[in-house]
C-alpha cells in the first residue's frame, strides 16, 4: 500500500476516533449514560430478568452507534453503580457490557475502528458494509445474549426496588446530548461519512457546552495519545508486511470464500486478536481478504467478535477492567478466558456460517 493511500485509509477513522470520544464524553457531563442506567432499572419494573434485559439493549444501542469503547469506558461504571445501589450481583452485568462491546460491535462500521478501516475497501462504503454485516452482527448478538443468560440465569432471578428519576442538572445540555447522539445511528445507517458525521455531531454539542456549561469543557478528555499509538501501529504494521509478514499469514488464512475458507480465515483472525490485539491483527491480515467483500467480513468476525479470551485482545475490554476494578468488581483472568472463550467460539462459528 503506498503511502497516500494509507494515509487516505486511516486518517478518516482517526478523525472519527477523536470527534466519538468527544461526542460520548459530553453525554457523560450531560448525564445521559446515567439517564440510561435508571432507565434500565426503570424498565425492569423491580425484575432483575426485565432490568438485565433492558442493559442488553443499551450495551448493544451503545457500542453499535458510539463504538465498543464507549460502552467499555462509559456505561460499564454506571450499570455497576446501579447493581450496587439496586443490591443485585454486579458480575452478570459486568460480564454483558464487555461481551457486548466486542460482539455488538460489528454491525456498523463506526461500531469499531477495524470495521472503519475495512469499509475503505468495499465499493458502496456503509450501505455496502451494513447489507454484508447485519446478519453475522445479529447471530453473534443472539448467541451471546443467550449464553450470558444461561451462565448467570441464578443471579438474574429475583426482584428490586425500581429507583425514580432524578432531574440533569442542566435539562437543555441533556436533551441536545440524547437527541444528538440518537441522531447518529440513522445518520451512520444513511450513508453519512462516519467521520464527518461524527465530527459534526462533537462540534454542536462543544459549541452547546461552551454555551451552557464552559467551567466543564475541562472535563472532556481527548485521546490524543491513544491515536499516535495508532499511528504507531499502523506504520509498524505496513512495515513488517514489506519485510515478509504478508505472504507468511497469507498462507495460514487460505483462500476462497467457501465456508470452510471463511472459517479458517476468521480463526486466524482470533487467534491473532487473542494473542496481540485487534487492530494490529486486522492490519496484518487485510490483505490475506484479498479485496473478497465477503472474507473482509469473515476478518472482521475473526477480530471484532473473539477477542474474549485474553484482557488484552481489545482496548475496549482493558478499558472495561480498569473500569471494573475502580468499582470494586474482580474478575479473575481464568474465569474470563475459560467463559470468553466459550463466547468467542460460539459467536463467531454463528456469525461466519450466516456469511
Amino acid at each position: 500500500m503506498s503511502v497516500s493511500a494509507a494515509v487516505e485509509q486511516i486518517a478518516p477513522v482517526l478523525i472519527f476516533l477523536l470527534a466519538i470520544t468527544v461526542v460520548a464524553e459530553i453525554a457523560q457531563v450531560a448525564g445521559v449514560f446515567d439517564a440510561l442506567g435508571v432507565l434500565a432499572a426503570r424498565l425492569g419494573r423491580g425484575r432483575v430478568l426485565l432490568m438485565w434485559l433492558a442493559v442488553v439493549a443499551v450495551a448493544c444501542a451503545a457500542t453499535i452507534v458510539l463504538s465498543l469503547d464507549t460502552t467499555a469506558v462509559l456505561l460499564t461504571p454506571v450499570v455497576l453503580a446501579a447493581t450496587s445501589r439496586l443490591g443485585l450481583a454486579p458480575l452478570p452485568f459486568a460480564m454483558t457490557t464487555v461481551w457486548l462491546a466486542n460482539t455488538a460491535s460489528l454491525l456498523l462500521p463506526v461500531s469499531n475502528l477495524t470495521n472503519l478501516l475495512a469499509v475503505y475497501h468495499l465499493d458502496g462504503g456503509v450501505r455496502t458494509y451494513v447489507a454484508l454485516s447485519w446478519k453475522p452482527a445479529t447471530a453473534a448478538i443472539v448467541v451471546t445474549v443467550s449464553i450470558l443468560y444461561l451462565l448467570h440465569r441464578r443471579d438474574l432471578r429475583g426482584r428490586y426496588r425500581p429507583p425514580n428519576f432524578e432531574r440533569p442538572p442542566d435539562r437543555v445540555l441533556f436533551a441536545g446530548a440524547a437527541t444528538i447522539c440518537a441522531a447518529l445511528g440513522p445518520a451512520f445507517l444513511l450513508g453519512a461519512p462516519p467521520a464527518a458525521a461524527a465530527t459534526a455531531a462533537a462540534a454542536l454539542l462543544l459549541a452547546l457546552l461552551a454555551v451552557r456549561a464552559p467551567a466543564r469543557l475541562r472535563e472532556v478528555v481527548v485521546p490524543w495519545r491513544m491515536v499516535l499509538i495508532l499511528v504507531i501501529v499502523f506504520a509498524a504494521v505496513q512495515v513488517a508486511l514489506t519485510l515478509g509478514l504478508e505472504a507468511a499469514l497469507g498462507r495460514v488464512a487460505g483462500t476462497g470464500t467457501a465456508t470452510a475458507d471463511l472459517m479458517r480465515l476468521a480463526a486466524t483472525g482470533a487467534l491473532a486478536s487473542n494473542t496481540v490485539n485487534n487492530l494490529p491483527a486486522y492490519l496484518a491480515l487485510e490483505p490475506a481478504a484479498q479485496g473478497e467483500p465477503v472474507r473482509l467480513m469473515a476478518l472482521l468476525i475473526g477480530v471484532g467478535v473473539a477477542p474474549l479470551v485474553t484482557v488484552w485482545a481489545s482496548l475496549a475490554t482493558l478499558l472495561w477492567r480498569d473500569r471494573c476494578g475502580r468499582a470494586g468488581v474482580r474478575i479473575s483472568a481464568r474465569r474470563f478466558a475459560a467463559q470468553g472463550a466459550i463466547v468467542a467460539v460460539a459467536a463467531s462459528f454463528a456469525a461466519v456460517l450466516t456469511l
